[in-house]
């Protein structure tokens, strides 16, 4: 929640689009900003707020490019974010090989 204000405030601010794909530009931010920072701190800026880092399931380390980028276009489809397995893991973190850790 705290990334998705943060995106529609840049949105906003810096992006004054009138067209009908206008809409589209704070899930644009969105993207950017959670691929960005998972992919090179681990963490986006709302989870780094909270003390909350990605990890890869496997071993515990940082997620690679790769799998940051799988994360966060599922995550932008948001079925995905909010269907939960077992393990409580949503789907985009089973594809993507990562985890949310405290």
């Amino acid at each position: 929640m705290i990334d998705w204000l943060m995106s529609l405030a840049v949105a906003s601010i810096f992006f004054h689009s009138k067209s009908s794909y206008g809409h589209f530009v704070p899930l644009a931010v969105f993207f950017a900003e959670v691929w960005i920072l998972t992919s090179l701190q681990g963490a986006s800026a709302g989870q780094r707020i909270l003390r909350m880092k990605v990890v890869r399931f496997a071993d515990g380390d940082r997620p690679t490019v790769r799998q940051a980028l799988i994360r966060t276009v599922l995550l932008c489809l948001v079925v995905t974010a909010v269907t939960f397995d077992e393990n409580g893991r949503g789907i985009h973190e089973r594809l993507s090989g990562t985890v949310l850790s405290a």
